[in-house]
């Protein structure tokens, strides 16, 4: 198989620009590698709480690290939770240990609610992990679940913080100094009572303590041991600059395991022009990422940017294979070329929520897979990143390019950047083949190009694929048929809910998205065994039936449990087309693009309607805040990209309903009307 070649195109001449603003005006924290919303000594901290611009300060440097707004609940938490945790740590003579509020691991995976860092009697540099919790009533539901009183349902803190000590296992590089890393679970409103049922049994974390507001009060010494400091004394400035300076890698033997879970996964399999993609993307890597330092970059050049190495582009349309090309060559990355440490980027949290999902068994796997907020950050640690989902990315900056991507194309040695120009959805995001193209020549980098032109989701022939683009960018055809793909148009949405059901009863993967024209309700009332019917579309009288009307809920914003037993009644909504009862709630462009499953049902609302031989866009009938205030002409661009990505979801089986009579009269020229369950 050949190499791959650079992209042809027209050279650019390389432009002095200026550093984004976020990475030119950068806290203390973050430029000495952590983030977090505060540091300093526990007896500094504790004095600080009494100055009442300290936590504003907070929320600054809270937001300057890449968090987001932490919101007036999280403040608040903030508030009554951290002068317990720092008055126990100077009562207990501890005033000397160095506290992080807020910890933020490498790529915003995960905050700690406080991490103490201190020296052991050995020398070791001791880290406890400490997870803060106002609980004073809940209930253990099982071994990883806890109902708090407000209803809702929570992971286990004890193995939460367990989860928190692994990155710190895991995540060690070969030259930082021996770490002893300890947790500690703090209930700071609870009765020794109330915090004695959250004690599990497992030996894995039989040495978390879970300590009461009532611990809190025992002597110096004693409290000190509660807090897992028994032993620890002050680091000195030497040793708190050594913690700040690691720069936290994945051990090969984690990397080695979730490339073994990713590469072997069905799910990822490649066919086709996919194998061949991959075969060419394998040969890049090991041409630009042979020459990597043993930290994993490159040297820098005079403007502080990365010498040599490569940008491939990967486009394709909807089943194409781009995620599970992404994902094939994630793993691989990380078991033939670990020391580039590499990294997966989407801005989709839904599939970023199955990834998380697919590597659950290994706790420390999280910040392999940052959040894209945190894409700047990570194109200056890693030296090798694949992004998917890439016309998502924000934009914003001065040189033609998401100031993300931007970053990505001046410090990341190896980028492979997968993404389809006919899936940009909102108008604040989107970017192209040709202006990554284009940024990339212009610092003096090559760039490459491949195309998937397969399609190994809609029976495995583009033919549905290219009816689909026929019927919404071309002139619409009648849909003559294929032998490995099934469509059809329902009549109402009862008989689309009822051919749903009987798939999901014959044990196909089955769900319903809809175009979002109607309210979603986030938040439920507590002890809610139901989700809102937010959904509603009339169907009038026909010959022989009354009027009716089809109610549904969306997917729910967060997992809806039973409020008695903790059973899910229905998962979040980023996992709402992969676990069971999604089928029951409607799906829309936010939680199903990247994904796919067997049968397919769509709902073209009333945003988008056939009238006179055209499209027409109806932003009025959308719900989305995004959209609603673009002019027809605007909107018709993103309702179009919109219902493409929900009508290419199924990987057998599509049935349409349209609420719009016109449209669905339209409709029933082109496609056969779907046969009765």
């Amino acid at each position: 198989m050949d190499e791959l070649k650079p992209a042809v195109a027209p050279s650019r001449d390389a432009a002095d620009a200026e550093p984004p603003v976020a990475d030119r005006a950068v806290p203390m924290a973050a430029r000495s590698g952590v983030a977090c919303a505060a540091a300093g000594r526990a007896r500094e901290l504790a004095d600080e709480l009494k100055n009442r611009s300290f936590i504003d300060r907070c929320v600054a440097r809270y937001r300057a690290a890449g968090f987001g707004d932490p919101g007036e609940a999280e403040v608040r938490a903030w508030r009554r939770s951290w002068p317990p945790l720092l008055e126990a740590l100077v009562r207990a003579e501890l005033s000397d240990v160095q506290v992080y509020l807020e910890y933020g691991t490498p790529g915003g995976g995960r905050r700690l609610d406080a991490l103490l860092v201190g020296t052991g009697p050995d020398g070791d540099m001791v880290l406890v992990v400490v997870e803060l919790k106002q609980w004073h009533q809940y209930r253990v539901l099982d071994q990883e679940r806890v109902m708090r009183d407000d209803g809702q349902v929570t992971v286990h803190p004890v193995f939460q913080v367990a989860s928190y000590r692994s990155f710190f296992r895991h995540w060690r590089p070969r030259k930082a100094p021996r770490l002893d890393v300890r947790a500690v679970v703090l209930l700071h409103n609870a009765t020794a009572a109330e915090a004695r049922p959250l004690r599990p049994d497992a030996p894995a974390v039989a040495d978390i303590p879970v300590l009461s507001g009532e611990d809190l009060s025992a002597p110096a010494g004693t409290l000190a041991g509660l807090l897992g400091c028994g032993d620890v004394h002050a680091p000195s400035s030497d040793d708190v600059a050594v913690f700040e300076g690691i720069r936290w890698t994945p051990s090969t033997r984690l990397l080695d395991h979730v490339g073994s879970v990713l590469e072997g996964s069905v799910a990822f399999a490649l066919v086709g022009d996919q194998q061949e993609a991959f075969v060419r993307l394998r040969a890049a890597a090991n041409r630009y990422l042979r020459t990597l330092s043993t930290d994993g970059r490159r040297a820098p050049d005079s403007r502080g940017g990365r010498t040599g190495g490569a940008v491939v582009t990967v486009s394709g349309g909807p089943g194409s294979g781009k995620t599970a090309l992404a994902v094939r060559l994630l793993g691989h990355l990380m078991r033939a070329h670990p020391s580039s440490r590499p990294r997966f980027i989407t801005p989709s949290g839904t599939l970023r929520a199955h990834l998380l999902d697919a590597t659950r068994d290994h706790n420390a796997a999280r910040e392999l897979f940052p959040a894209s907020s945190a894409m700047r950050s990570v194109a200056r640690q890693t030296g090798t990143l694949v992004i998917d989902e890439a016309q998502r990315v924000k934009r914003g900056g001065a040189r033609g390019l998401p100031q993300d991507l931007a970053a990505v194309v001046d410090h990341v040695p190896l980028a492979v950047i997968f993404l389809d120009e006919r899936q940009i959805i909102r108008p604040d995001e989107g970017t192209t083949v040709e202006e990554i193209g284009a940024a990339v020549r212009a610092v003096g980098r090559t760039h490459h190009h491949l195309e998937l032109t397969g399609s190994f989701r809609c029976g495995g022939s583009a033919a549905y694929t290219a009816w689909v683009d026929a019927l919404l960018y071309g002139r619409p055809v009648p849909w003559t048929g294929h032998a490995g793909y099934d469509l059809g148009l329902c009549d109402d949405p009862f008989q689309l809910q009822e051919w749903v059901e009987h798939a999901t009863a014959a044990g196909y993967t089955a769900r319903t998205t809809a175009g979002f024209c109607w309210p979603w309700t986030r938040n439920r009332p507590r002890g809610a065994t139901a989700l809102p019917h937010d959904i509603e579309i009339q169907i009038p009288a026909g010959p022989s039936t009354p009027a009716r009307t089809w109610r549904a809920a969306w997917n729910a914003d967060t997992v809806l449990t039973d409020p008695h037993d903790g059973r899910v009644l229905a998962p979040r909504s980023q996992l709402w087309a992969s676990h069971s009862g999604g089928h029951q709630q409607i799906g829309c462009i936010y939680t199903a693009q990247g994904l796919e499953y067997h049968h397919s049902g769509v709902i073209i609302g009333p945003d988008l309607v056939w009238d006179n031989g055209h499209w027409q866009g109806r932003p009025d009938q959308s719900d989305d805040r995004q959209l609603r205030d673009l002019t027809p002409q605007q909107y018709l661009r993103y309702a179009l990209n919109t219902y493409r990505v929900l009508l290419t979801r199924g990987t057998h089986a599509t049935r349409v309903h349209a609420t719009d009579a016109a449209t669905h009269r339209m409709l029933q020229t082109l496609i056969r009307p779907a046969a009765a369950t």
